[in-house]
């Protein structure tokens, strides 16, 4: 499903946080020319387009969530860049990892080897990890700008709220969110080193507001252990009912 008024929304978030188009364009060039070949969407599209998917993000309550993620071993995984390597490390394989490279390599890495397919997206702060793609096997490139060549525009800020705009894209049947806090409390899986809080917080903010804005065009199959306006609401012992549905 792709998202009217995106454009609108990207506009915003580039004045809200004086950020540089010019710069953002470079990036995703420098990205599109890193990737030799064009990722076949079709294979995203099969392991999303109605199925259960799991998005899990790095807020502070995805350590209360592995028990529940290492029950679910066939669900579809949409993992947020640094929850990789929570997830890793407690033997759970994601699916798809969404990143900007802000996590950590070596998980990254991992996770590339272990069989995820890596959405990376490209903006003006991360030019030169960019680099760090060419040693993934199944990537795909993004940005929040015009989509071109090898590089697709699904949608979204952050690394969360992107896998839950990738996951509405190809048309989950149900997306389920565990580790999407938007709260206070940064996770300590969140980034390597968060270098200004009050910005990584607004940012977070964002994030949150952008997928209130997605529920409000759809907000059928959405679900959240996390407050998030038109998203339901669930809990851990409602998950099996719902999934079964």
């Amino acid at each position: 499903m792709k998202i009217r008024g995106w454009g609108g929304k990207y506009a915003k978030i580039l004045k809200e946080f004086n950020f540089s188009r010019k710069e953002d364009v470079e990036s995703a060039r420098v990205l599109n020319s890193i990737m030799k070949t064009k990722f076949p969407t079709k294979r995203l599209e099969k392991k999303i387009k109605n199925q259960t998917v799991f998005v899990v993000g790095a807020g502070a309550s995805l350590v209360s969530s592995i028990p529940i993620l290492k029950k679910y071993k066939n669900i579809t995984k949409i993992v947020a860049d640094g929850a990789t390597r929570a997830l890793i490390e407690n033997k759970i394989r994601p699916d798809i990892v969404v990143t900007d490279l802000d996590g950590d390599p070596e998980f990254l890495s991992k996770a590339s080897k272990g069989g995820a397919i890596m959405v990376v997206h490209s903006h003006g702060d991360n030019i030169e990890k960019l680099h760090l793609a060419i040693e993934f096997r199944s990537c795909v490139g993004t940005t929040e700008g015009r989509p071109f060549g090898r590089i697709h525009n699904f949608g979204g800020f952050t690394d969360g709220d992107r896998c839950v705009f990738l996951a509405k894209y190809f048309m989950a049947k149900k997306t389920i969110l565990f580790g999407m806090d938007f709260g206070p409390r940064i996770g300590r899986y969140s980034k390597i080193r968060v270098y200004d809080r009050r910005i990584k917080l607004r940012k977070l903010q964002r994030g949150k507001k952008l997928l209130e804005w997605l529920a409000s065009k759809d907000n059928s199959g959405l679900y959240t252990t996390k407050p998030i306006k038109g998203f339901t609401r669930i809990r851990a012992a409602s998950l099996e009912k719902i999934i079964s549905k």
